[in-house]
């Protein structure tokens, strides 16, 4: 009898916590179904605060049909890089990203997005991803900025389901049913609270 009311307890403060997100921290977005929405509809983006209730990040699961091959045909190591560039978001589409899954800072003006995850933007940084880390990275182009107070209404008013900061769920390929998966997640969680 015990269990069962921890149980009930736990369901609770989720509850609680469910209805307060905390927006100072890094989280992982999931466009609800009903977010119909050319860019962001059916995506899932990493995000992190940037200070003064503002917001920066990527989508993860937008691939687009063209390579780092195709990009830099002059670049040996870009030619190895199968992966394609994914739409990282619509402002600066021209700038490429590397999201990389390690413990430290790739140097340059890199930033934590997680804890486990930075992006690269500075090109000598990105190149030197590209030439020996591309197995644990995604090259984006462009990003996601919110003004203060924009992700709160959004979250607010049931744009996005939010998840806890997971590196490897960030890097995960969209073609294993990446959104579709975290939709049904969090669909379920929501039933249960």
């Amino acid at each position: 009898m015990k269990l069962r009311t921890l149980f009930f307890a736990f369901l609770a403060s989720a509850a609680t916590a469910a209805q307060a997100v905390d927006l100072s921290n890094a989280m992982i977005l999931v466009a609800k179904p009903e977010l119909v929405d050319q860019i962001y509809g059916s995506t899932v983006l990493v995000v992190t605060p940037v200070g003064a209730d503002q917001h920066a990040g990527f989508i993860v699961n937008r691939p687009s049909r063209t390579t780092l091959g195709q990009l830099f045909p002059e670049d040996g190591p870009s030619q190895k890089v199968i992966d394609p560039v994914y739409l990282g978001g619509p402002l600066s589409p021209q700038v490429l990203f590397a999201l990389v899954e390690r413990t430290q800072s790739p140097g340059g003006q890199s930033f934590e997005l997680m804890p486990g995850l930075y992006a690269a933007v500075e090109e000598q940084t990105v190149d030197h991803i590209i030439r020996s880390e591309s197995d644990h990275a995604r090259f984006v182009a462009g990003l996601v900025v919110w003004r203060a107070g924009e992700l709160r209404a959004e979250i607010e008013n049931g744009a996005w389901y939010v998840l806890a900061p997971d590196p490897g769920l960030a890097l995960r390929k969209p073609s294993q049913g990446l959104w579709e998966e975290l939709v049904r997640v969090s669909k379920m969680r929501a039933n249960s609270i």
